[in-house]
């Protein structure tokens, strides 16, 4: 019997990059919400996941005004965003029952197109290790920044120096074979993620991964999808719409 799939979608973002009032998740593209098309996403990939839709509770009611402009009535159940992501996270998986053995993914709302084989791919790797992330390779050059420290009497005061907070700046080219952009969704096995979310907050907990990481546990990678971008900025929103055109 196919285990029960799960998708926590985390939409909290207010859309400071933006310029604007309407949080990114709202944005439209393509005439629809950016979220609503994150939603479909998983939907078509499977209409029996069960979606699980986190959104500050501020934001919940023009979600709802949303649904209804846009006689969109996908099925989802609705959790209130925490203090930061990781608490916005552990509310959608507190909607899960402690003891199921399902799968489940936690993805960023403004990521509207990740493919099927990407989350396919997550999904089978969980299903045989208990944690997956899809990455894709690193196209642009890398540089390392770090500070090499310098004796007291040389620190100087103009702010176009190199010298900053007692240390001198310095880069250096790393080998972008090494490195992968990670994406979402990351896919894990419910108790994996649960047992994870146990933990208590660390600034340093990124994304699900890291969390589940700190727990213990390795986390494999997959194979990730380039349209996949995260809708931040006017830019993307543009790279967005063309996605679709050519979709």
């Amino acid at each position: 019997m196919d285990k029960t799939q799960y998708i926590i979608i985390v939409a909290g973002g207010k859309g400071l990059r933006m310029g604007g009032d309407v949080p990114k998740q709202f944005l439209s593209i393509g005439g629809l919400p950016v979220l609503m098309h994150t939603i479909r996403a998983f939907r078509s990939y499977n209409d029996a996941m069960r979606i699980i839709l986190v959104l500050p509770k501020a934001q919940q009611e023009y979600w709802k005004e949303l649904c209804e402009e846009y006689s969109f009535h996908e099925p989802v159940m609705l959790a209130d965003g925490g203090e930061t992501r990781f608490h916005s996270v552990k509310n959608g998986l507190d909607m899960i029952p402690d003891d199921d053995d399902g799968i489940v993914g936690v993805h960023d709302g403004v990521r509207p197109f990740p493919s099927g084989g990407t989350i396919y791919r997550a999904v089978k790797e969980a299903e045989k290790t208990g944690a997956a992330v899809p990455v894709v390779p690193v196209v642009d050059t890398l540089r390392h920044l770090f500070k090499v420290e310098v004796p007291e009497e040389m620190y100087e005061t103009d702010r176009q120096s190199s010298f900053v907070l007692g240390g001198e700046i310095h880069s250096a080219t790393v080998q972008r074979d090494e490195y992968r952009i990670v994406q979402t969704p990351q896919v894990f096995g419910v108790q994996v993620l649960k047992k994870a979310y146990r933990q208590g907050y660390k600034p340093e907990f990124t994304d699900d991964a890291s969390v589940v990481e700190h727990d213990g546990h390795e986390v494999a990678l997959v194979e990730g999808n380039r349209e996949n971008i995260k809708i931040t900025t006017p830019f993307d929103l543009a790279v967005a719409e063309a996605i679709l055109r050519n979709a």
